[in-house]
């Protein structure tokens, strides 16, 4: 499956005001896996920028004078979105700026959201915390992933954040709030959860051999986990203190 992450920011906050984008920056995930094939654009917006805007991304009038207009990349990033799964925190807010910008150009044109799917990250995660913050610098937080980085807001960056926002928040690694509090009791949990399973159990269970390929496919899985969780998979760090050197085996129960 191809996702494309995407932020972007704007001259203001609404389209129906003359507001337009000045900034678009996309992060392609295929298969759940960052491919490198990201998009990053800068816009000319034939108006002036609101100062609000300006303090939040830094982007100025004089910065973007030798940059394209909308109409000039239209094609570019209408193309790059094409048959794509698209990855929004806030999607309403983006979509909307996409649609006017895309209709400017081709009034007729079906907005975005009428032909592929969209996953809005802030919606996702005011579901898995309720009465939590749900901003992208809380996520961020709440999965361990650095963005130091993150004085101003910048669509690229931004989208990069949210892709390992994304990737954490869906990949079963990280605690989704369900667990107690305090990380190593819900960790000491669990555990007792499987030892009490495996001492209840009529007879030990079988154990399966994982094949190379399967093998592989691990590694690969377990290289994903350490970049969305900024190098904190614990089976990693087992395996690099000689503690996973066990063969990798997966149990089942019969």
């Amino acid at each position: 499956m191809r996702q494309i992450v995407l932020d972007t920011e704007t001259t203001g906050l609404e389209p129906e005001q003359g507001h337009r984008i000045i900034e678009v920056g996309c992060v392609e995930l295929a298969n759940r896996r960052l491919t490198g094939n990201d998009l990053h654009l800068y816009i000319h917006p034939d108006r002036e920028i609101d100062q609000g805007a300006i303090e939040v991304h830094g982007i100025t009038l004089e910065f973007l004078d030798d940059k394209p207009r909308f109409a000039e990349i239209a094609d570019t990033l209408a193309a790059y979105l094409a048959d794509a799964e698209l990855i929004i925190h806030n999607a309403p807010f983006d979509l909307a700026f996409l649609n006017h910008e895309f209709r400017r150009i081709q009034p007729d044109r079906p907005t975005l959201e009428s032909v592929q799917p969209v996953i809005d990250t802030l919606v996702e995660a005011r579901q898995l915390y309720p009465g939590q913050r749900n901003s992208l610098d809380a996520l961020c937080r709440r999965f361990d992933i650095d963005n130091s980085n993150r004085e101003l807001h910048g669509a690229l960056l931004d989208a990069q954040l949210l892709a390992d926002v994304y990737l954490s928040m869906t990949g079963g690694q990280i605690d989704i709030g369900l667990a107690a509090d305090d990380e190593d009791q819900g960790n000491a949990l669990a555990t007792a959860g499987l030892a009490d399973h495996l001492s209840s159990a009529d007879r030990r269970p079988r154990v399966v051999r994982a094949s190379d390929e399967e093998q592989a496919a691990h590694m690969r899985y377990l290289d994903l986990l350490a970049k969305a969780s900024g190098d904190r998979c614990l089976w990693q760090t087992l395996e690099a203190s000689g503690s996973g050197d066990q063969p990798r085996d997966s149990v089942i129960g019969q």
